[in-house]
């Protein structure tokens, strides 16, 4: 190997092991990545920064842009409003329910079909009186497998496309990825709903209360005794027969911001205590109203009540965009900017032994808010985080909903036919979106997931470096070596295992930058198409089912949910042997060698 493929191949062993340990963000992993690879000289200074303007990239922030209009026109509401139905059996909800995420997925970015169908999901679970863990790993799986039969349903599709152009001379076009992502994703969806959804592991204690969410609905919460309460004075222990009618479990004291360790129940209480409660926000309600306790934060609650029409509670899942994400509510300032509380913190039951304001609030946490009556939406957007109640995100008015809807068909279609540039067709749409306020100005670029913007523009230039160097043809020439001798589809079928892998536990998007290459190389050497190959590589990279990390919206789904770690390979697993089935003879027969 040559010095420039050695501190390449470092750079890349370097970039998935940070990935897979999760202690920083991707995007800052990949532009610190990308900065010392033009340090160390192995990225031209002059191609440093080219995959932030790489057709890849925008179409990712596109694609994200129109999604977004889609949903505030109401254009997307148009079907998802009918869907809550409790009277359905499980089986037809989930057939339903993936039937519909699997189709709005393949032409809106995959995360933002899920974050729009799941509140729906979750309420009609809470209606049906069942633990929303049965049908929320059903929907996720589904949007995920829609993705593929488009190529802006999900970003490997159109980074495969932009290295196909490069490598080439011709992208993919839009329904190219069809004949093989659209059969797989029907079958795969086919599996969901009738054998899938009965693997994942079920907890009867979920069901046995009257409260479906029950499970992930448990807030560890803080309430204080107020000045010249009639509670001072008494012991911790007077208060259990509170709690206990109220359903409430007393789990600690903090006074003066310090842990008091165990329940204390000997301990006396004084004005300015905070009790450590877990409870569901009902049974919070009734036992601070039955004591007359304020919020952990009466001063901002004063504030707030007194400057509207009244609170409300809000329920919202946190994900890994969203701005509390790694922070604490203390810290950005949520009580200030936005008079919002944060009441309680609900996370897969693990005790929370720190202050509720300044506890460090992750990826998958559901917070119990308390907002000024109206600025739902407005709060919810703010922090980036998806409502879990029966509350989507503001909307325009519903006359422009078939404007929307017919200028994201013409660009489509446009693009389908060759007219139009994919990047140009959607760059029009979102133009259009502002300028007839589907989308407010203001709000253009805060839908574009930029931690995926800076992910993509600096892996593209040091993937093409790996080309460049020679390190692409080194990893296809080890994997035609380990199948010499074997057929098509048991080459096929290696590389599809080897990306699956990887997107497992890796960023898709990452997996799908270094894998098409090495697809390139092996047909090459192989003297072959490497249409098929990158369509393996297409499929392998997005079917991530193993794991809540590998693909964005596994991850959402695991706090509302309920789910371990563990429970996800238990569908996954036969679900991704059955992808690799079912596409290796489709690869063959739409895009043979």
């Amino acid at each position: 190997m040559t010095t420039d493929q050695i501190i390449l191949f470092a750079l890349f062993g370097a970039v998935f092991i940070f990935l897979v340990w999760g202690r920083w963000r991707y995007d800052l992993v990949a532009f610190t990545a990308l900065m010392a690879g033009v340090v160390l000289g192995v990225v031209p200074t002059k191609d440093a920064f080219s995959g932030f303007g790489h057709p890849a990239t925008l179409v990712v922030a596109l694609v994200l842009v129109v999604s977004a209009g889609l949903v505030r026109s109401g254009a997307v509401f148009l079907i998802t409003r009918t869907l809550v139905d409790s009277t359905r059996s499980l089986g037809a909800h989930i057939t339903l329910m993936g039937a519909v995420g699997g189709v709005l997925s393949a032409f809106m970015n995959n995360v933002a079909a899920l974050a729009l169908l799941m509140p729906v999901d979750i309420q009609t679970a809470r209606k049906a009186g069942r633990d929303p863990g049965l049908s929320l790993m059903p929907l996720s799986f589904a949007t995920i497998l829609g993705g593929m039969a488009t190529l802006i349903g999900t970003p490997p599709n159109i980074i495969i496309a932009s290295i196909r152009e490069t490598s080439l001379g011709e992208p993919f076009k839009m329904f190219d990825f069809a004949p093989v992502g659209g059969i797989t994703a029907l079958v795969g969806l086919i599996f969901v709903a009738v054998l899938g959804w009965r693997l994942i592991p079920h907890r009867e204690e979920d069901t046995s209360s009257g409260n479906p969410m029950e499970e992930y609905a448990e807030y560890i919460a803080e309430l204080t005794v107020p000045e010249a309460s009639k509670l001072e004075g008494k012991r911790i222990a007077e208060l259990l027969d509170d709690a206990e009618k109220a359903d409430v479990a007393i789990i600690g004291l903090l006074r003066d911001g310090k842990r008091r360790y165990g329940t204390g129940q000997n301990i006396r209480l004084r004005a300015g205590d905070a009790l450590i409660l877990e409870a569901t926000p009902d049974a919070l309600d009734e036992f601070r109203a039955a004591l007359s306790l304020d919020f952990a934060d009466p001063t901002r609650q004063e504030h707030l009540t007194a400057e509207g029409d009244g609170v409300t509670i809000v329920e919202v899942v946190v994900t890994d965009q969203s701005r509390i994400n790694g922070k604490t509510a203390q810290s950005i300032g949520l009580a200030w900017r936005q008079r919002t509380v944060l009441m309680g913190i609900s996370r897969q039951g693990k005790r929370i032994k720190e202050q509720i304001r300044k506890t460090t609030v992750g990826t998958g946490d559901i917070l119990l808010l308390l907002v000024p009556e109206g600025r739902e939406s407005d709060v919810t957007e703010w922090l980036g985080c998806l409502p879990l109640a029966d509350r989507g995100l503001s909307v325009t008015a519903d006359e422009k909903m078939w404007l929307a809807i017919a200028l994201f068909a013409g660009a489509v279609t446009a693009s389908a036919l060759g007219l139009l540039y994919l990047p140009v067709a959607l760059g029009l749409v979102v133009v259009a979106f502002v300028l007839t306020r589907v989308i407010p100005l203001s709000e253009l670029y805060t839908h574009i997931e930029w931690p995926v913007v800076v992910l993509l523009g600096s892996m593209i230039p040091l993937g093409a470096a790996l080309e460049t160097s020679g390190g692409t043809q080194l990893i296809a020439g080890a994997l035609v070596d380990l199948t010499a001798g074997l057929p098509a589809w048991a080459v096929l079928t290696v590389l599809m295992v080897v990306t699956m892998t990887l997107s497992d536990v890796l960023n898709n998007t990452a997996t799908a930058i270094v894998a098409a290459p090495v697809g390139i190389q092996m047909a090459q050497t192989l003297g072959v198409s490497p249409d098929p190959f990158l369509m393996a590589v297409a499929v392998a990279a997005s079917c991530a089912f193993l794991t809540p990390i590998g693909h964005k919206n596994n991850t959402l789904i695991l706090g509302p949910g309920g789910y371990g770690f563990g429970d996800y390979w238990r569908m996954g697993l036969p679900l991704e042997i059955l992808v690799v089935a079912v596409s290796i003879p489709l690869i063959l027969v739409f895009w043979p060698l």
